[in-house]
């Protein structure tokens, strides 16, 4: 245990820092060069960190997706093509007990496909939907755990901005990871319209059908305003994630071209302003300063942990606890489970991820392609981490929606309101580690 103090100490003072309220860039770049001083190490390998860095994250093709999808979401957001979209569902459902919230899943699912951004779909969902679900009584705690669940979607389902920095960190095809993603999300999304139809069928009071004056106002047939509020964000998903699965674009062009066609949208509809483009313009640089922030502090403290063998004693306590690979997968999921209630996607993705994943690729899981367990093992990751935006103290999903709900609601039904979800989204892990072909089949690596 002595040779493993080092390694140890700075998982402590990474734990010590993340709660003391420090930036998380900077406590991860600041233990790991204050590490490096104490272990001793020569200080030319800091130069080939900052070598790293330039090449591996400032210079990196494939980062280059993140502020563009990033800024897809936005314009998305801002052009109000969801909010119009979430209408024209409300009126297809208002007649029956749970259909807001079935509204809320649905526009969730579609959103998630054309954004990939979490808090901007919470928000969008939360501030169109709870007020009319609250006036229409619905119980606080479905209320909340249908707009977080849903809103959460957007790490799952690509393009997800999380699996771009996964591909990137673990070395895989994003492509693959975007086609290995799309059916387990989808999944879910059916797991929680099953679970509110049980509940309001059941239990019809807590979501009542919708009062006809809290109906949206609408202008001819029903299916023509559906199909015409769905064909803006259809067009675009196929347009970015079509182009990947059929070959035609990498993941960085696809990219491109959503960020072009969120513009055009957002034009042909009347809704591109100048101030909306800048500030579109203003929030995505903010979020990727954020992201290559991490990522600059993740790669420093990541180097020096390895170098004093961190991530050899990380490898010893798994294998001293699990023998099997099941068990070693088992044991990971459920580490990476506990730590996502302290810890954002963000981290995990960049510190935790690259030394899990090489004891997960010298294991046998009986497949027949190499590499095939790593796409696997990320997708089971992005699963494992939708609850992390939901579960409590740090759950960033509750805060958004706290951040917008009325008074009266407090964190106590949010709390309540999660809890069946956060158990349909372990379901849905556990069904995808003992039937891999949920995942592999579409990229074809079952």
């Amino acid at each position: 245990m002595g040779e493993f103090l080092l390694p140890l100490a700075m998982i402590a003072a990474l734990i010590a820092g993340i709660f003391s309220g420090y930036p998380v860039m900077l406590v991860l770049a600041g233990i790991g060069i204050v590490f490096t001083y104490i272990g001793d190490v020569p200080m030319v390998f800091l130069n080939t960190v900052s070598a790293r860095i330039f090449t591996g994250t400032l210079t990196n093709w494939l980062m280059l997706a993140v502020p563009l999808f990033v800024f897809m979401g936005l314009m998305l957001e801002k052009s109000e093509i969801a909010r119009n979209l979430l209408l024209s569902i409300e009126r297809m459902f208002a007649g029956r007990p749970g259909g807001l919230a079935l509204a809320v899943t649905l526009v969730g699912t579609i959103m998630a496909a054309a954004t990939g951004i979490v808090g901007a779909s919470i928000v969008m969902l939360g501030v169109m939907a709870l007020p009319v679900m609250l006036r229409n009584n619905y119980s606080m705690s479905l209320a909340a755990g249908t707009i977080c669940s849903s809103g959460t979607l957007g790490i799952l389902i690509p393009p997800s901005i999380m699996l771009v920095l996964v591909g990137d960190i673990l070395s895989i095809s994003v492509g693959d990871l975007f086609m290995a993603a799309v059916f387990p999300g989808l999944l879910l999304a059916g797991f929680y319209v099953v679970y509110i139809l049980v509940v309001t069928t059941i239990w019809p009071e807590t979501a009542p059908p919708v009062r006809p004056e809290d109906r949206p106002p609408h202008d001819g047939p029903l299916w023509a305003e559906v199909a015409r509020n769905l064909l803006a964000p259809l067009f675009l998903i196929i347009c970015v994630l079509g182009s990947i699965i059929a070959g035609i674009a990498t993941p960085t062009e696809a990219a491109a071209i959503g960020a072009l066609g969120s513009m055009l949208l957002a034009l042909v509809i009347g809704k591109l302003t100048m101030a909306k483009f800048i500030e579109c313009l203003r929030e995505t640089t903010l979020t990727t300063a954020m992201i290559l922030g991490v990522a600059v502090g993740a790669t420093v403290f990541s180097a020096v942990f390895k170098r004093l063998e961190g991530d050899t004693m990380i490898a010893e306590a798994v294998f001293s606890v699990a023998s099997g690979p099941y068990e070693t997968l088992f044991l990971i999921m459920a580490l990476i489970f506990v730590l996502g209630f302290f810890l954002e996607w963000i981290e995990i993705s960049f510190v935790v991820l690259p030394l899990f994943a090489p004891i997960i690729a010298t294991l046998d899981y009986g497949f027949a392609q190499s590499g095939t367990a790593l796409v696997w093992f990320a997708v089971l990751v992005a699963v494992n981490l939708q609850t992390s935006f939901l579960t409590p103290p740090f759950g960033y999903a509750l805060f958004y929606l706290r951040g917008i709900a009325p008074p009266e609601m407090g964190i106590g039904p949010i709390y309540r309101g999660i809890i069946p979800f956060v158990l349909i989204q372990l379901v849905g892990l556990l069904l995808c580690i003992f039937f891999p072909q949920i995942v592999l089949w579409m990229p074809g690596l079952d």
